[in-house]
């Protein structure tokens, strides 16, 4: 454009020749004519010009384009999803909706209200891109969905175009780092990405026709001719036999083909859970052995596969006669379809793709492909390719660095926290393999003191915890700190295993200081009961710090995991990334993790097992045996089940069936503090002693920790009586009157019939209080055993 306020928008040069120059008031149909060519291009020659050859869609409306030109730099800040959201031909109609969007048209007019300021070209879906990423807190629909919306129809832009300088795009900007660091998956070209050389090239080498080849793969990889008719022209130069296939491969064995770095590159992504894909226009013949040395299974490979015509006699393949056009990676635009059938078939948010070529670049510029391309040219540096890349590299290891390490911090100090340090503390270390987390971790333990000082100082000079977990190794890279503030700070994981009563004042002092993308993850058994109504520890830590909570519980008893006992526990997650990485933080060899979409679910089946687990010390105590223990467990079962549904309509019923559910009950209603001091305390009251549960807890338990579940029982009652649920939960209603001493622990067997003489004032402050009046006489209820 000549006018002051339009600036050419093409960055490689005109795929159709030379603009005419047009002013910001040019005739409009002169435009289209001008325009008119683009209709008729080729699918190929569409994605040609979006890899780099360019179009130079100039701006003939003034009403087209933002009233400001951006800056260079203010474009590369722009989300890629929304760069690509809208194209200067399909905001005038001139292109159909379904047309591919031109690359360097796509950055004219599809930047974020952040990159040039001004809101009104774009719907308010698409334009918080960047200040989501960054903290801001405004929805941006995952990059795939922005997609979507790119294709459903014409934008309206506003005001003048921008100039697309060239970017240095060998170092990632911020939102591309988030985006790479976030991958569930990441699919790799193999040919002069994953090997040394093109497989098919190198076959045809072997063969004695190279160079006649080689011409025919460049002219591909940077889109100057149609993938598939380069497959066709190539194999039939080559012309092999399947011995030669055969003895190619005994030629060229993986390692000698493998690029440097690749091979420790893919093994680092998958300790850390990153699903890897093989998506290349190569062979799948020539691929096998190379998938195999990468340790990438059979069925992540996308490939073409090679047609072979059989001998009638020896009934075996002897003459190569082209190749499977069904396979998507065949044809151009294969490898963005290839990923969206892996999106089709596996919830992945985030998924990248890494490669050399043209081919791969496109897997960025479709709908339903990836979010993030990433170029490589450690093997051959295409031009085109590198200028349009998210970010550009030619060594692994710097992909390798930049993964991120989550920097851990412990808030809690007690049995429970200590044991599961000992795990958080060696997955942390180097060499557990995956690489995921900062070695230090740092372990809020309060003001406390312990022999020879305070606890802080004790455990950062002895490694372990003498108050509650005497004798086992936390391990060398803990470090205790008494301030809770210079424990969290700039952590990327909090745990959350304090007491339940300290952890209100904990969040309170947490509020403004964690980060917004912070993982938590609470390990605390229990509930608040705010006047609102029942809260969960998760809800808590989510309502005050901002941040997403995920829960661990299960079934393990603490001494048994100190000692590596095989146990087990469940993640129970919202956002499944970071249940991933909260996987890799907790699982050892003796520990195992399995992950759960229902945090309502297992936090309540962690919080009502111990009520459960109180009444099987009970019979425990009463001397009965499996028969009466296994009702009252089953009984005790169906009701945590069906209050977590009165409570969270969306809990799942097969969450009582893993870990956090019936195996946790068992557990717990075997061993554990819950059971032991249960049992004392109903001894000690059938032998006519005169004492209460809490006595028999400090007497019983090493540290004289509080119990989860007495405290529990009464929030449960709590909630029972206010809903008007009491009838429904009589075991529960059994279980507190016991431990309160309101009624004899041997009605724990009559559970059903005592719940209808259980005084109404033994939950009335619970229920809505009483107006003023006169004092109710104390109820007194005599049983016989038999009763």
């Amino acid at each position: 454009g000549r006018a002051s306020n339009i600036k050419p928008i093409a960055r490689h040069g005109s795929l159709l020749g030379e603009t005419p120059a047009r002013t910001a008031n040019a005739d409009p149909e002169a435009s289209r004519a001008w325009i008119a060519p683009w209709r008729s291009l080729s699918t190929q020659q569409e994605h040609a010009a979006s890899v780099g050859r360019g179009v130079a869609l100039g701006c003939w409306r003034d009403d087209m384009m933002p009233a400001a030109a951006a800056s260079a730099a203010q474009l590369d800040r722009a989300p890629r999803a929304a760069r690509r959201a809208c194209t200067a031909g399909r905001c005038a109609g001139l292109l159909p909706a379904a047309a591919p969007a031109p690359r360097a048209a796509a950055g004219a007019c599809g930047r974020s209200r952040n990159a040039c300021g001004s809101p009104a070209y774009m719907p308010s879906a698409l334009t918080s891109g960047t200040a989501r990423r960054r903290g801001a807190g405004a929805h941006l629909p995952t990059h795939s969905e922005t997609r979507r919306m790119a294709v459903s129809g014409p934008l309206r832009a506003t005001g003048a175009g921008v100039s697309a300088a060239h970017k240095d795009n060998t170092k990632p900007s911020d939102e591309v780092l988030e985006i790479w660091r976030r991958a569930d998956a990441v699919c790799f070209d193999v040919d002069c990405t994953c090997t040394i050389n093109d497989g098919l090239d190198l076959l045809a080498e072997f063969m004695g026709v190279g160079k006649e080849c080689e011409d025919l793969t460049t002219q591909a990889m940077d889109g100057t001719i149609d993938l598939s008719k380069s497959l066709e022209d190539r194999l039939n130069i080559i012309n092999c036999k399947p011995s030669d296939v055969k003895a190619f491969l005994k030629a060229y064995p993986p390692e000698a083909r493998l690029e440097k770095g690749i091979a420790p590159f893919i093994k680092a992504l998958q300790a850390r859970g990153t699903k890897v894909y093989l998506i290349s226009g190569g062979f799948r013949e020539l691929m096998l052995p190379i998938s195999r040395y990468l340790g990438v299974p059979p069925e992540n490979i996308f490939a073409n596969r090679m047609l072979w015509q059989w001998d009638d006699e020896t009934q075996s393949p002897s003459k190569l006669v082209g190749f499977d056009t069904s396979e998507p990676t065949s044809r151009n635009q294969g490898k963005p379809e290839a990923i969206a059938t892996i999106r089709n078939k596996f919830p992945y948010n985030t998924v990248v793709m890494i490669g050399d070529g043209a081919t791969d670049l496109e897997a960025v510029q479709v709908t339903g492909g990836a979010d993030l391309f990433i170029g490589y040219g450690g093997v051959v540096e295409r031009p085109a390719v590198k200028a349009e890349a998210d970010w550009f590299v030619t060594d692994y290891s710097v992909l390798e660095a930049s993964l991120k390490r989550y920097k851990v911090a412990m808030i809690g100090y007690g049995a429970w926290a200590s044991t599961a340090m000992t795990m958080v503390a060696k997955n942390a270390l180097p060499e557990s393999g995956h690489s995921l987390f900062e070695e230090t971790v740092q372990m809020w333990v309060g003001d406390e003191d312990a022999e020879g000082g305070k606890l802080a100082d004790v455990i950062n000079q002895t490694h372990q915890n003498p108050n509650y977990l005497p004798g086992v190794d936390l391990g060398s890279n803990v470090v205790a700190n008494a301030d809770l503030l210079s424990a969290v700070d700039d952590a990327d994981v909090l745990i959350f295993c304090a007491p339940l009563q300290q952890l209100r004042g904990i969040c309170t002092k947490l509020v403004g200081k964690v980060k917004a993308n912070t993982v938590a993850v609470s390990m605390i058994e229990g509930m608040r009961i705010p006047p609102e109504g029942p809260q969960l520890i998760s809800e808590t830590v989510s309502r005050f710090l901002n941040v997403d909570c995920s829960v661990l519980m299960g079934a393990h008893i603490t001494t048994g995991i100190a000692e590596q006992e095989l146990s087990e526990a469940v993640v129970a997650y919202n956002d499944r990334q970071h249940a991933a990485v909260l996987q890799k933080l907790f699982q050892r060899d003796y520990f195992h993790v399995e992950l759960v979409p229902d945090v309502a679910g297992a936090e309540l089946c962690g919080t009502l097992k111990n009520i459960v687990a109180l009444a099987a010390g009970v019979v425990d105590g009463l001397g009965f045996g499996a028969n009466t223990k296994s009702a009252i467990v089953r009984q005790g079962m169906d009701e945590m089940r069906r209050l977590s549904q009165e409570l969270y309509p969306a809990v799942r019923d097969d969450t009582f069936l893993s870990s956090c559910g019936i195996a946790d009950v068992m557990a717990s209603c075997l061993a554990g503090p819950h059971r032991d001091v249960a049992m004392e305390y109903t001894k000690a009251v059938m032998a006519g002693q005169s004492t209460s549960i809490d006595a028999v807890r400090q007497a019983v338990l090493e540290d004289a920790g509080n119990l989860a579940g007495i405290v529990t029982a009464k929030e449960v009652v709590d909630i029972l009586a206010k809903k008007g649920w009491e009838e429904k939960f009589p075991l529960f209603m059994t279980v507190q009157a016991i431990i309160t001493g309101e009624l004899q622990p041997s009605a724990v067997t009559r559970y059903a019939k005592v719940l209808q003489a259980l005084p109404a004032a033994m939950h009335r402050d619970a229920a809505k209080p009483l107006k003023k009046g006169p004092t109710l006489a104390p109820y007194d209820i005599t049983m016989t055993s038999d009763q």
